[in-house]
């Protein structure tokens, strides 16, 4: 699997042909242009931003999930599970491509019993939020991690040098979510390229280099 960072919350996840969009930016909100994306799926996971709500630069005829619930697309199985909190929607999707499993926390919220039951089975790799208007304290952040167990952790929604956006000043940087989870010389990459063999046995911080490319209003 490869999987790439666009920027906040938007990933690129491409496995066995094919490929999936979480969070697809909005240029207009965001001033971050994606490159030419087709996908096969794409998640939106929360209804509260229109940073995620730029589907029309997605080609493919993408099966696009926006609720809570099960799925399954091109034999991808995705479970879409509610993690709302003081009015604002958020689904947290986790998308099983045949035994390698990715989660996409979103703006978490609150996370239900249910995540960290049998249900989801392993987390291969969980894309976790740092910053933003509706998510949680890094505190809350670490126990969700713990609680999932993780092989791969890749921080999202934190403020970075390669992202340019007025939206980004909002965001706060990784330091103090790596100091909370113990981290202090994280793995950083451009791809995280990943086979289920080749997972660490124990838990793993990967910092992405966001690939979206920053572009005047």
């Amino acid at each position: 699997m490869d999987i790439n960072w666009y920027g906040f919350s938007c990933f690129r996840l491409r496995e066995r042909g094919v490929t999936a969009i979480c969070d697809p930016l909005n240029r207009k909100a965001t001033g971050i242009q994606l490159p030419r994306i087709r996908a096969d799926i794409v998640t939106i996971s929360s209804g509260s931003s229109a940073l995620a709500e730029g589907t029309d630069g997605v080609s493919g005829e993408p099966k696009i999930l926006r609720g809570p619930g099960d799925y399954e697309v091109k034999q991808v199985l995705v479970t879409g599970l509610p993690t709302s909190q003081n009015g604002t929607r958020n689904v947290a999707f986790f998308l099983d491509f045949a035994g390698l499993t990715v989660g996409h926390l979103g703006e978490l919220g609150q996370v239900p019993a249910s995540a960290g039951g049998e249900e989801l089975g392993d987390i291969d790799v969980l894309l976790a939020p740092v910053s933003g208007p509706h998510v949680p304290d890094v505190s809350r952040i670490a126990e969700v991690i713990s609680q999932l167990d993780p092989r791969i952790v890749v921080p999202m929604q934190y403020s970075d040098k390669g992202i340019r956006s007025e939206q980004s000043e909002s965001l706060e940087p990784v330091d103090r979510f790596l100091k909370e989870l113990g981290i202090s010389d994280p793995e950083v990459a451009d791809t995280l390229r990943l086979t289920k063999s080749g997972l660490p046995e124990e838990t793993q911080v990967v910092l992405l280099r966001p690939t979206g490319t920053a572009r005047p209003g």
